[in-house]
């Protein structure tokens, strides 16, 4: 379960992707399958969440991993370099990008 706290000492990447409308389902099944049956079984990943816009032209997935080595090594292996293939078959861009967390509120 990802965890947003200025105090963790986590590794968070915002991953963007642009679509069409035709495309978000297709590009939505293949990321919940890289989820479900790679990246989530991956050394340090801790949580993720999908979010698609109401025009399904967008899709935002954050993702958390206890370093940022982890998510490195998770990106370039071969499964994941052909998974991305793919991904970006189904979309215009995709943009993974890591941040830190700078505050909070609520």
């Amino acid at each position: 379960m990802p965890t947003i706290s200025r105090d963790s000492d986590l590794q968070t990447v915002i991953t963007t992707f642009e679509m069409t409308p035709g495309t978000c389902q297709d590009l939505m099944d293949a990321l919940n399958d890289a989820y479900e049956n790679f990246i989530s079984h991956q050394p340090g990943f801790i949580g993720a969440g999908l979010h698609v816009n109401d025009a399904q032209t967008r899709i935002a997935n954050y993702s958390q991993w206890r370093r940022r080595e982890d998510f490195l090594a998770m990106l370039r292996s071969d499964e994941m370099r052909e998974r991305n293939r793919k991904l970006n078959s189904l979309c215009r861009s995709f943009e993974p990008v890591m941040y830190d967390v700078a505050h909070t509120f609520g």
